[in-house]
């Protein structure tokens, strides 16, 4: 078969633009306020700004004739394939968002999503990581997905509490030192 007459590749339809960051079936998508707005502000750049330059450039390349060789023609279709697949992805996160603002909990003792939690492991370190959604995700901010290990692990348990959990690096133990809700910055 020629292939003027197959896709470029056989997953462009189905691929989601954030490999990794699936959410369990059923499960809810929550997300802080702050993630909410940067998804948000990510799809109004994509479809108001990327994309029409992109659609722009397409057009432009095209009326220049033969397509098959035409460079700008070419790159700019697979990227309006990856800015259409982004959108899709973000428009599909944005509709099932469950917005949740740490500032409202009111069991402030205890670890829920959004808490900000120090914990000191067997060797006495400390570390800090708050738990967000899973399209927040940021390890080089201490943000982890309330779908990992760790999370779900420490969610429901209070300050003093020690808590034992399967890593990829084994099962470790953490105690709880502090657990504080605060607004996350966007």
């Amino acid at each position: 078969m020629s292939k003027a007459f197959t896709r470029e590749t056989d997953q462009d339809e189905e691929e989601d633009s954030s490999p990794g960051l699936q959410l369990p079936q059923g499960a809810k998508n929550y997300i802080t306020p702050a993630g909410h707005a940067r998804l948000r502000a990510e799809f109004d750049h994509l479809l108001r700004v990327e994309r029409p330059k992109v659609v722009e450039i397409v057009s432009w390349a095209a009326s220049n004739g033969d397509r098959s060789e035409n460079g700008d023609y070419i790159y700019g279709k697979r990227r309006l394939r990856e800015i259409d697949r982004r959108i899709r992805f973000l428009t599909k996160r944005l509709d099932l968002a469950e917005i949740v603002d740490p500032l409202n909990q009111t069991s402030t003792d205890q670890v829920f999503f959004g808490a900000t939690v120090t914990l000191s492991d067997e060797a006495g370190e400390e570390s800090t990581y708050t738990i967000v959604g899973v399209d927040e995700t940021d390890m080089a901010r201490g943000h982890i997905s309330w779908i990992s290990p760790l999370a779900r692990a420490i969610i429901k348990s209070r300050e003093g509490d020690s808590v034992r959990f399967q890593s990829p690096a084994g099962l470790r133990e953490v105690d709880i030192v502090s657990v504080v809700y605060r607004s996350l910055e966007s």
